[in-house]
C-alpha cells in the first residue's frame, strides 16, 4: 500500500472494538495489539520500525493511519475548541 492509501484509511479500516478480543480495547483491526501500544511506545522514544518489529501483526500503512487519523482528532477538537473558547 502506498503513502497516499495510508493517508485515505479511515480509522474503521484501521482500528476495531469487540467485547471478545482484549476486553473490549481498540485493538488494530485483525491483530490483538491495542492501538494505545503504538502510542505509548512512541511517547517511550522507540522508533515506528522497532514497534513494528515488536508487532508483525501490526502493518506499517495501519500504524501511520493511527498516528494520522489521531493527529487529525487532536486538529478537529482543537478547531472546536477555538470556536467555543473565541
Amino acid at each position: 500500500m502506498q503513502d497516499e492509501e495510508a493517508a485515505t484509511m479511515n480509522a474503521s479500516e484501521i482500528l476495531s472494538r469487540d467485547p471478545d478480543i482484549m476486553s473490549g480495547a481498540l485493538v488494530f483491526k485483525g491483530t490483538r495489539v491495542p492501538a494505545d501500544a503504538l502510542f505509548e511506545n512512541l511517547a517511550a522514544g522507540m522508533a515506528l520500525a522497532e514497534f513494528l518489529k515488536n508487532f508483525p501483526t501490526v502493518s506499517r500503512e495501519q500504524a501511520e493511519g493511527a498516528i494520522r487519523a489521531a493527529c487529525d482528532n487532536l486538529v478537529s477538537r482543537k478547531s472546536r475548541s477555538a470556536r467555543v473558547y473565541k
